[in-house]
């Protein structure tokens, strides 16, 4: 009876139609979702961006306005720029120049680019990366810091130099 859907209304033959069309819903969604994928414009190699100088000077200017980052901590653009005459950054011809530096220096994983979304509007910042020598001691607090001091008893290890071969 199981075989040729007699019985009670067919119940077999429903649960597969019911579950051929959740599996045909299924496969619908995952197309659109690759074809929205493949649609998509590839995002932009910031690593072989042309700071518009030479190397030597690029790194210049940008220690300038990673000092400026440090300093002042996130900032938009319009304000990097008007920290950035304020320090006295040389070698920025202009602000087009300075968005310029500033999408080389996140190529080179000197900042990171983060926005803040209030309402509909939306505002990017700057930002430096944090170090990753720093974050543990920043992490802890001078107290507790001071209390790990003392339970290791403030001992520091001699690491010998390198074994000539």
């Amino acid at each position: 009876m199981w075989f040729t859907g007699g019985g009670a209304g067919g119940g077999l033959r429903k649960l597969c139609r019911a579950s051929a069309t959740v599996l045909e819903n299924e496969m619908m969604s995952y197309n659109s979702l690759l074809v929205r994928h493949m649609s998509r414009e590839r995002a932009v190699n910031v690593r072989k961006i042309n700071p518009k100088v030479s190397i030597q000077e690029a790194h210049t200017i940008s220690s300038s306005l990673y000092d400026v980052f440090k300093k002042h901590g996130p900032l938009s653009v319009p304000n990097t720029w008007l920290r950035a005459q304020e320090a006295g950054v040389n070698g920025l011809n202009s602000k087009t120049h300075m968005k310029l530096m500033l999408k080389w220096m996140r190529g080179r994983k000197m900042l990171k680019l983060i926005c803040n979304q209030v309402g509909s509007s939306k505002k990017f910042f700057h930002t430096v990366l944090p170090d990753d020598d720093d974050d543990p001691q920043q992490e802890t607090t001078p107290a507790t810091a001071s209390a790990a001091a003392a339970a290791t008893g403030n001992k520091k290890k001699v690491f010998s130099k390198r074994r000539s071969k």
